[in-house]
């Protein structure tokens, strides 16, 4: 299995997630041209996806998507409530409904030899949606846009090879930055996003010893910064009520604007 982060951040998202035999994208947040450069940059091509997995509606994360649907006609898996909010979504233009195809949070599906599990998530949107990918003894999973995070989440992360987790905001940035206030209530709220500190303690929960390698995303453009994400969870999990430090595992932040490092495992 293999995950290589196109782009992640609060100004567009993209991930390839995939397998020797089948590769898909979760979200498709930026231009159709930046997720081909991307995906070129892994041997890979945007007809050789087999689908788009949509976590939801917001546009960081289908800003591309009616182009991708309208060039290529990839199948798109999406929660019903996200379906019907891209539906009604005008800047994506016109998407043929037909290629969309329901998935409902704990009913697995599969996609070429993958395994995928949506997991139901806490945040603003219409009916909003993690993956997790298996295979027999392996996953993988991508989980950003959470407010929060409960018994049943850090659950479904145990025993995972690979993460690729939301660290979106320094809470000390945000308060004082320039952004308005019910928008920062909105970031800090149970429906918003996970700062730096509960990315860390989030992580700390989910590591096993055969964990392989984490990627903090979704960084706030304006409320953080890669060496300041890097830190506070690296900390987060060193201090925690967890017999794991902060470097016994690979991590890395993914970056806004051009693909991260390709993990193979």
């Amino acid at each position: 299995m293999e995950l290589c982060s196109i782009a992640s951040g609060s100004s567009g998202n993209c991930i390839c997630v995939g397998t020797d035999e089948c590769h898909v994208l979760v979200d498709a947040g930026i231009s159709g041209k930046r997720i081909e450069s991307g995906l070129n940059s892994i041997d890979l091509k945007t007809e050789e996806m087999q689908g788009i997995l949509i976590t939801h509606e917001h546009v960081d994360h289908i800003a591309g998507l009616g182009v991708l649907a309208r060039r290529y006609g990839l199948p798109m898996y999406a929660t019903p409530g996200t379906i019907d909010a891209i539906l009604h979504t005008k800047s994506v233009g016109m998407i043929d409904s037909a290629l969309f195809h329901e998935i409902h949070p704990g009913e697995d599906f599969t996609i070429g030899d993958m395994t995928i599990e949506p997991i139901a998530i806490s945040h603003d949107a219409a009916e909003p949606v993690a993956y997790k990918m298996k295979q027999p003894g392996k996953s993988m999973a991508v989980m950003t846009d959470l407010g929060i995070y409960d018994d049943h989440i850090v659950e479904k992360l145990k025993g995972l090879d690979v993460l690729l987790l939301e660290a979106n905001h320094d809470v000390h940035m945000l308060q004082v930055g320039s952004y308005p206030y019910p928008l920062k209530q909105r970031i800090l709220g149970e429906k918003g996003h996970l700062s730096n500190e509960l990315s860390g303690r989030l992580l700390g929960e989910v590591l096993h010893d055969h964990f392989g390698t984490v990627f903090l995303g979704h960084l706030s453009k304006e409320n953080n910064y890669a060496k300041l994400a890097y830190e506070t969870v690296r900390l987060e999990v060193t201090m925690g009520d967890n017999p794991y430090k902060g470097d016994d595992f690979p991590m890395y932040v993914a970056k806004r604007d051009e693909p991260s490092e390709l993990v193979r495992f």
